[in-house]
């Protein structure tokens, strides 16, 4: 964790560019963004009027399933590309779900202004001797799996949920994320979980809407994050041979929805897809 006067520092020289972590903070209702960040977002939204519902359902995605990884037993949680601390956070949601206070979380990012917002956000909410937020790229495996050991946090001999939420349509096919996956599932413990989701260009409902997630991809080539949709079926690779848990790779909303999801009644408008599997 960097210390409190890096972290304003930090902030303070990651305003040239729209920051992925904040346009997506702002589109889910969260604080933490500058003018750069907002001024982008509402030129996506003009261009993807529902691009707020979409990070919206991602984050209740992410909620939804942290909830379930805890009614299956699982009490240790390494999110990786986890973003800004916001509403709904995975240490927020996990303590909701097991009031015995028995889960630990590791938050890892490789944004330099994401950890800096970390270290200025998690300590109004976390405990500091089970919430962790640490600096490691998910493109450098082998040096983010010495991190999460070396945390003192995780214990990678029990089964842990590994969380890639909404970071997997940051990760372009040339940068090899068969590798990536393939390299995590197989250091993760028998019991493991794997979370994943991201948005897809599955069947636009017509060519205007294939053309605005073009454009959307084109867009985020500007920020410090470009973007890679997929659709379900280049996705679910990326589960390797693991068993989903029902119902399967979903439209997001579609994932065990509740009376707060979005686009409840029709999944497939969301514009994004996700699941959870076991390692047997």
């Amino acid at each position: 964790m960097i210390n409190h006067d890096d972290a304003l520092k930090a902030v303070a020289s990651s305003l040239d560019r729209p920051s992925a972590a904040r346009i997506y903070d702002y589109f889910i209702g969260g604080n933490t963004h500058y003018a750069i960040d907002r001024d982008f977002a509402e030129k996506v939204r003009a261009r993807l009027p529902l691009m707020g519902e979409y990070c919206l359902t991602s984050r209740q995605f992410l909620g939804r399933a942290i909830r379930q990884c805890v009614r299956e037993g699982i009490r240790q949680f390494v999110d990786v590309g986890s973003g800004l601390p916001t509403a709904g956070n995975v240490h927020e949601v996990a303590d909701d779900t097991s009031p015995r206070l028995d889960t630990r979380v590791l938050y890892i990012d490789n944004e330099p202004i994401a950890l800096a917002h970390s270290t200025l956000l998690l300590a109004d909410t976390a405990d500091p001797e089970r919430h962790h937020a640490i600096a490691a790229d998910f493109l450098q495996p082998d040096d983010l799996w010495e991190r999460v050991k070396a945390s003192d946090l995780i214990d990678v001999r029990e089964p842990i949920a590994l969380v890639v939420n909404a970071v997997m349509h940051f990760v372009k096919d040339e940068q090899d994320p068969d590798r990536l996956l393939e390299f995590y599932r197989a250091r993760l413990a028998p019991g493991s979980l794997l979370v994943l989701s991201q948005m897809t260009n599955e069947n636009p409902v017509n060519e205007d809407e294939r053309q605005a997630l073009l454009d959307l991809l084109e867009y985020y080539e500007t920020t410090t994050n470009p973007g890679f949709l997929r659709t379900m079926a280049e996705f679910e690779r990326f589960f390797g041979d693991w068993p989903l848990l029902e119902p399967g790779l979903v439209y997001a909303p579609a994932w065990h929805p509740d009376e707060h999801t979005v686009f409840a009644g029709s999944p497939s408008e969301s514009r994004v897809i996700g699941g959870v599997a076991r390692k047997p």
